[in-house]
């Protein structure tokens, strides 16, 4: 079995494909992919707390540039599971990590990257990512690279039943 490819996304959402998401060849239209992608951004942006930020500060993304890579074609209906995350971090902007998986195979069917800016919209000017933004994102990162936690041995979880020791509150 090949390895989730979004094991160490910590932002993942369901993405369900509408009919209206198709073209005329029968599967979704490479336009909509895009959407999809901005979907697991703006998720990622609520988590770490960017649209109170920007209410605050007028400081706020912007896309520079996206670029995707069609792996398999995908058809009405399906799910897929869209997850976000940022591998790379340069002054005023940084890179972000997007997946999309069919949820019924398992299978990578698109990938891509999106640089993004911060951006001041009140001065309509690029400005350095804040520190308290970098991080943000910094520690909603570092959670993905911790192991997953092991259960108790008597937990339901691990197939324990009657246990002598007493599970921690």
């Amino acid at each position: 079995m090949n390895p989730d490819p979004l094991a160490d996304f910590r932002v993942e959402i369901d993405q369900v494909v509408d009919w209206a998401d198709m073209d005329s060849f029968g599967h979704v239209n490479n336009v909509v992919y895009f959407r999809y992608f901005e979907n697991a951004r703006v998720e990622y942006f609520q988590r770490i707390g960017w649209w109170d930020y920007m209410a605050r500060t007028g400081i706020g993304p912007i896309v520079a540039s996206t670029q995707a890579r069609f792996r398999r074609p995908v058809k009405y209906p399906a799910t897929l599971r869209a997850g976000a995350k940022v591998v790379s971090f340069a002054g005023d902007r940084f890179t972000i990590r997007h997946v999309l998986v069919s949820r019924a195979t398992g299978e990578l069917v698109t990938e891509g990257d999106a640089v993004v800016v911060a951006i001041d919209y009140r001065a309509n000017a690029k400005v350095p990512l804040p520190a308290e933004l970098r991080k943000r994102i910094e520690e909603l990162e570092a959670a993905a690279t911790l192991p997953p936690a092991t259960p108790h041995p008597c937990s339901p979880e691990a197939g324990g039943g009657e246990c002598p020791v007493p599970l921690p509150l």
